[in-house]
């Protein structure tokens, strides 16, 4: 006896059919994932056990960066102190040179305009005035170009 199929059945077979290759589909990914979850646990676990040892040297080379930074603080600073204290024996002694360079640049200066001053007719009192005026205004270009009002 042949049994009669109608559309339900062939439905529920088709389903049947498409849970079963579904369900093979599904067991595939699993197995695939779980092989590729392995293989990253693996690497991990390498990078672990490498990776470690490299952290921790690399920590001990920073601390020897760091003290061997903490001495060139210490030399920077010390130079910077014997720059400093060059640069003040500099001023004092450009100080002690420059005050007798302009008064003598204004005495001659002065003597000049005076002699002119003399030779051109002047009273004796007046070429001496502008013998002073002329060896004040020398005295103060000079300390204008040293960049310093240094003219009592």
């Amino acid at each position: 006896m042949l049994a009669s199929v109608d559309w339900g059945d062939v439905a529920y077979g088709a389903l049947a059919f498409f849970l079963v290759v579904a369900g093979l589909a599904i067991a595939y990914g699993a197995f695939r994932l779980g092989g590729a979850l392995g293989r990253a646990s693996s690497l991990i676990e390498g990078t672990e056990t490498e990776l470690l040892p490299v952290i921790s040297k690399l920590g001990g080379t920073l601390d020897r960066v760091n003290t061997q930074l903490d001495k060139v603080d210490v030399m920077t600073d010390s130079a910077v102190d014997a720059v400093s204290t060059v640069d003040v024996g500099v001023r004092r002694v450009t100080g002690a040179v420059t005050r007798p360079i302009q008064a003598l640049a204004g005495l001659f200066t002065g003597a000049r305009h005076a002699s002119s001053a003399a030779r051109s007719g002047a009273s004796w009192r007046d070429a001496v005035r502008t013998g002073r005026a002329e060896a004040a205004r020398r005295e103060q270009d000079l300390a204008e170009e040293l960049g310093r009002d240094d003219t009592s």
